[in-house]
């Protein structure tokens, strides 16, 4: 993958990790359809924690004193965020999806966005994309953060269908679909190129934190989700957000070095 090859798609095992990653984000997807972006991705850190937790006891991981404290690290700001959570502004219907898409700062966005994720792929992916691990991670980020924008459209879409609106005549829904599978395409790619290159304790806590920022960033650009909220929720969900960012990187960094209780001595 990391040579531009994709003989991963001969591997059930692979198949079968993607079936289970699919499950999972259609889940995520029902989420994002009645809860802020802001709020849904961030959480989306407590994955790691269970992989963690499941990899130690199944797999024989070691998960270390280091793993443990980030793994409470990570609940505790996820429980900070869910109290402190912003209110996004009420969108019940494709017209005003389409609205906000036109929001002049969205569009800018989204050019910046892809203006940036070509000249990662065309320009730095040859010359830096087998030595720094930014450049792959980056694309899928960014890419990452239009594809969850396509989700919430489509999950208002389908909303609406189900309460018997004639949703299916809309362009607009199905320009959002066509965006998500071209998306979501192009974040497979380049995340299993970045997996390929480099090591999963890397890649996973850096893809986590820059996606998770690109998204909050287009969210707030596009629902208007801080615009409202008062100083202590700006407070609390920021300070919820380090939190996890901090115990993603003591799951993750420290994850091989070998750090025991009767160590702590010695370290002090």
């Amino acid at each position: 993958s990391g040579q531009g090859g994709h003989a991963y798609l001969r591997e059930w095992l692979w198949w079968a990790g993607l079936l289970c990653m699919g499950v999972g984000e259609a889940a995520n997807f029902a989420a994002y359809a009645f809860a802020p972006a802001t709020l849904v991705t961030p959480l989306g850190a407590l994955s790691v924690l269970v992989s963690a937790v499941l990899s130690s006891t199944f797999l024989n991981e070691q998960l270390n004193v280091h793993g443990k404290i980030g793994c409470i690290l990570s609940i505790l700001g996820s429980t900070v965020m869910v109290i402190h959570a912003p209110q996004e502004q009420e969108v019940s219907s494709l017209e005003s999806m389409a609205e906000k898409l036109k929001d002049p700062g969205f569009i800018a966005f989204a050019v910046c966005v892809l203006v940036s994720s070509l000249l990662l792929i065309f320009v730095a992916g040859p010359r830096y994309g087998q030595s720094n691990v930014l450049v792959y991670v980056l694309v899928c980020s960014a890419i990452g953060s239009l594809s969850v924008s396509c989700v919430k459209g489509l999950g208002i879409a389908l909303k609406e269908l189900f309460s018997g609106k004639p949703v299916l005549k809309e362009p607009l829904g199905w320009v959002l679909l066509v965006c998500l599978v071209i998306c979501i395409s192009i974040q497979i790619n380049y995340l299993n190129k970045a997996l390929d290159i480099f090591n999963t304790s890397v890649v996973t806590p850096v893809y986590y934190v820059l996606f998770t920022t690109a998204v909050m960033t287009c969210s707030t650009i596009l629902f208007k989700e801080w615009q409202h909220m008062v100083l202590d929720n700006v407070v609390g969900s920021i300070s919820g957000f380090l939190t996890i960012v901090s115990g993603i990187f003591l799951l993750h960094a420290f994850r091989d070095m070998p750090f025991t209780p009767s160590l702590l001595p010695l370290f002090l």
